[in-house]
């Protein structure tokens, strides 16, 4: 997507943020937070103090977002986590493949050694698939960790690229 740009989240994006991450928090498929999260407690979760929070713009839109922030404390502080949501009508756009790049020249910018992702659905094969096309490997697998509301019990994935 040519005209995209990534820039620093700020509190006026809230409603904006949460207009994409309301449906995929309801939905419950993708992350596992409570699909029944009030805006207030979801716009904390994604833009707390401890993250570095983005959108990503086209058309004066905003129509991606993601986060990062250290995943572990002290001896884990080298390696970054992220979590990234894409609005419904970019999806299939590359949105999240310039978000996750942006992500990755951050984290080096920042210092880290390392991309975590904690827990990838492993049903959500559009998200695994392009992480791993950004080289990140599978290095774990918490079978049937995640209650998808369609498919039951499915495995959770912990995915890493060093960076």
């Amino acid at each position: 997507m040519s005209d995209l740009t990534i820039r620093t989240a700020t509190l006026d994006d809230a409603a904006e943020i949460w207009a994409m991450l309301e449906p995929v928090f309801r939905r419950g498929d993708t992350y596992a937070i409570d699909r029944d999260i009030n805006q207030g407690d979801a716009i904390a979760y994604w833009m707390s103090v401890q993250k570095k929070t983005f959108v990503a713009e086209a058309g004066g839109k905003i129509i991606g977002t993601y986060h990062l922030q250290r995943n572990q404390a002290g001896g884990g502080a080298h390696i970054c986590n992220c979590g990234y949501v894409t609005a419904a009508q970019a999806t299939g756009r590359g949105v999240a493949r310039q978000m996750c790049l942006h992500s990755l020249n951050l984290a080096t910018e920042l210092g880290f050694r390392g991309m975590q992702f904690n827990f990838v659905v492993s049903s959500n094969v559009r998200a695994v698939g392009l992480w791993q096309s950004l080289g990140f490997e599978i290095v774990g697998r918490l079978p049937r960790a995640f209650y998808h509301p369609e498919e039951g019990y499915v495995d959770a994935l912990i995915m890493f690229k060093s960076i």
